[in-house]
């Protein structure tokens, strides 16, 4: 079996999805192409992907609904959104429908790399002595990225428990947001911002049984993750 991380590339522009694969083929990746999102369905169904890059304007079923469906189906691969939009009502849906990053159209191949390797744990592998981390009466496991607490577990996508990874790592220090981005999207820029901040949020959520537990935002710096048990 190919070590290689084999992505479903959904696109329906057919020279730009061409490129794409063939400079990714280059650069040591698996690719597979879909042309539509009803096309792209059926492929996630049939075969296993580390990754699906997908448009989110695309005939016949778009980037959101079909991430929604794979969703629906309990299919759980990370999914990255190529996507000409900017608006954080177009951001906050894609997060909402069970997306794990945005990528704004045009953008440079490397970036596409850096981001595919993040959401495929490639950047993370056994890098760390620690892979468990008690947060008040919760247990984040970052070799399943699962956040479990009272015998019940969430599985984090790999953008969250990478951030949750990075905050655990500096529990109770601040952690300035523009070093997160740089580290994790590779670009800083307002457009990233409003992702890390989705996925803030959504970790706020998943602690929300624990009072003890907060993250908090600091003012034009960044965020800290208290314990107040510790």
């Amino acid at each position: 079996m190919s070590n290689k991380t084999h992505i479903l590339l959904a696109e329906d522009e057919q020279m730009l999805a061409e490129i794409l694969s063939d400079t990714l083929t280059d650069r040591g990746f698996e690719v597979a192409l879909a042309y539509n999102g009803e096309q792209a369905l059926q492929m996630a169904r049939a075969d296993h992907f580390d990754v699906i890059v997908t448009d989110v304007m695309m005939p016949r079923l778009d980037g959101f609904s079909l991430t929604r469906r794979l969703r629906s189906e309990g299919r759980n691969v990370p999914v990255l959104f190529l996507t000409a939009r900017s608006a954080t009502e177009d951001v906050v849906q894609g997060f909402k429908v069970g997306g794990n990053d945005f990528l704004r159209k045009p953008f440079a191949i490397d970036e596409l790399i850096v981001r595919v390797q993040a959401l495929a744990g490639r950047m993370e592998q056994a890098e760390d002595s620690d892979t468990e981390f008690q947060i008040g009466q919760y247990q984040f496991d970052t070799r399943n990225s699962t956040l479990s607490i009272g015998g019940e577990s969430i599985v984090l996508a790999p953008r969250e428990a990478a951030v949750l990874l990075r905050l655990c790592r500096q529990k109770g220090a601040t952690i300035e947001a523009a070093g997160l981005l740089r580290e994790l999207w590779g670009d800083d820029n307002f457009f990233n911002l409003r992702s890390l901040n989705v996925y803030i949020s959504r970790l706020r959520r998943h602690f929300a049984a624990d009072s003890d537990v907060e993250i908090i935002s600091v003012r034009g710096i960044g965020y800290r993750l208290v314990d107040k048990r510790n």
